[in-house]
């Protein structure tokens, strides 16, 4: 019989033959369907499974630092512990946050620095990184390590400008330029904070300026001064 004889069936028709004439292949693409359902439904209850154990054995930590009769003897290895069994997470992360956060109260700068460092590196676009590169420098600080210190200051006040943690980085670097007697530097950071009405440390970068004022009558006479009207030239 030639083929073109044959009324076409209705589609319904055609994929109904296709099945009998293909049962134990439509079953076998059927069961792969399914199980691979399944499999991505179980990875992603397995996974809020994972965020609730990452969370909870955080929560378990810090209320033994901060609220038991006797608290963890070593509580920065207690948070190592979570950031490794559940690096990736968001617990995970803040664990070694909090690590690091723990050993820069203890003393530990070094061992801190490294574990902020280490946060910076696995948790890229992380929300609190700002917090984490404010730890790496706020340790080179601390180590006197201070040219180091500046360039960390300086690198997160421009890389991340809008993070809450710039108005700490800009302080602490204030500071730092005082002792390296360079009060102008000092003075312009400090004028920032204090212009700014939602700046935590409005109050004590006033305090500051008059202190520099004090120390440097010079200084506050050449920022009083009238100074030449400038033109800036906006791109658009």
């Amino acid at each position: 019989m030639r083929s073109d004889a044959v009324a076409p069936l209705p589609l319904s028709h055609r994929l109904w033959a296709w099945f009998e004439a293909n049962q134990k292949e439509a079953l076998i693409g059927a069961a792969v369907v399914v199980f691979a359902g399944f499999v991505t439904g179980y990875v992603l209850w397995q996974h809020g499974q994972t965020a609730i154990a990452a969370g909870d054995a955080l929560s378990q930590v810090a209320a033994t630092q901060f609220g038991a009769a006797m608290p963890l003897p070593n509580p920065a290895q207690a948070y190592l512990a979570v950031a490794s069994k559940y690096s990736g997470s968001p617990a995970g992360a803040e664990a070694l946050l909090l690590a690091g956060t723990t050993l820069f109260s203890e003393g530990k700068y070094q061992e801190a620095q490294a574990e902020f460092e280490r946060f910076a590196r696995e948790y890229r676009d992380n929300e609190f990184m700002g917090d984490a590169l404010l730890g790496v420098a706020a340790s080179l600080d601390a180590q006197g390590k201070t040219d180091q210190a500046i360039t960390s200051y300086k690198s997160l006040i421009e890389r991340h400008p809008n993070d809450i943690a710039v108005t700490q980085a800009k302080f602490a670097l204030a500071r730092l330029y005082e002792a390296q007697n360079k009060p102008e530097l000092a003075r312009d950071l400090y004028e920032e904070l204090e212009r700014n009405p939602y700046s935590s440390m409005a109050n004590d970068a006033a305090m500051r300026l008059e202190e520099l004022a004090a120390k440097h009558p010079k200084l506050g006479a050449a920022a009083a001064a009238p100074t030449s009207p400038t033109f800036r030239i906006e791109k658009k």
